[in-house]
């Protein structure tokens, strides 16, 4: 019997389970894997995109461990770390009045500023991450090419969709091939297409894939494919990886907001060195897991 208390939280609609797993956590990384599959599933169990665990860290205040819908385990998720932060300061675990957190991630350690409500409670966060990383080798693409690049053909054919297209290649610390289209991201047909460029054999650690449309120079519309999730409201890395490759393009300044179906993140990069981004954390219930 595994016991677990938990929140329910939400990063611009992208869903996640958050736990500390004390006093009986599962015992090996299969016994992660099968809650996390349990837990996520939307009919059977609580519902979310991934599961985020709370951990002791010797290098910085807490360490957070991802585990996506399938099982499969991320090397980080900003999304994921706003709410990490949240839970940590809300609970107490980690002392920082002035809202300042380092989270220990399998990409490194990411420095976060929380900005509290009337209440005393976080409501947003703001995060500084690791410069992109533009070598194709970081997005597990194996070509002739150096970096950056914008312009890699992906082919894909099935689930009724057959079509050619360019991605530009970015690492966030997990990879993303992100897509430029004319049309409203709505009416692009992710559903069918998402999995086919997920599980493409050019990305050997499978990918994320965003398809996005410029509006101006500080506004882009974006949904996205998560690698081992699916669909998702919000991904903060792609919302960061589709910034940093329409300023490849030259198509937008240094500050974009970017518009998901859960909501708005805004992303500033300059071109170079650090991105950061900034956008919402919040708690939709606590609950006990029993299995």
């Amino acid at each position: 019997m595994v016991k677990l208390d938990f929140w329910k939280m939400h990063g611009a609609g992208n869903d996640f389970v958050v736990l500390e797993p004390y006093p009986e956590p599962p015992a090996d990384d299969a016994g992660w894997t099968r809650l996390a599959v349990e837990a996520c599933d939307r009919h059977q169990g609580v519902g979310a995109d991934g599961v985020i665990v709370v951990l002791p860290s010797d290098v910085a205040d807490r360490r957070m461990r991802i585990i996506n819908a399938d099982g499969s385990e991320a090397e980080m998720c900003v999304n994921g770390i706003r709410c990490f932060v949240k839970y940590c300061l809300d609970r107490g675990l980690v002392d920082a009045p002035d809202g300042a957190m380092t989270v220990d991630t399998l990409s490194g350690i990411v420095a976060t500023q929380a900005t509290r409500g009337a209440d005393g409670l976080v409501e947003r966060v703001h995060l500084t991450l690791a410069p992109p990383d533009l070598d194709p080798a970081s997005v597990g693409v194996q070509i002739e090419q150096g970096p950056p690049v914008t312009d890699l053909p992906i082919s894909v054919s099935g689930n009724g969709v057959e079509e050619s297209f360019p991605v530009t290649l970015v690492s966030m610390g997990n990879p993303h091939a992100v897509r430029f289209i004319d049309q409203a991201p709505a009416d692009y047909p992710l559903l069918q297409a998402g999995p086919l460029v997920e599980h493409h054999p050019i990305f050997q650690n499978r990918t994320n894939y965003e398809v996005i449309r410029v509006q101006d120079r500080t506004h882009l519309d974006m949904r996205v494919w998560e690698r081992g999730v699916g669909e998702t409201q919000a991904c903060g890395s792609g919302a960061c990886a589709a910034v940093v490759a329409a300023r490849l393009a030259d198509a937008v300044d240094d500050a974009v907001d970017v518009t998901v179906p859960g909501g708005t993140l805004r992303i500033e990069w300059a071109g170079e060195g650090p991105i950061s981004l900034t956008g919402p954390a919040a708690k939709v219930f606590e609950a006990v897991w029993e299995r």
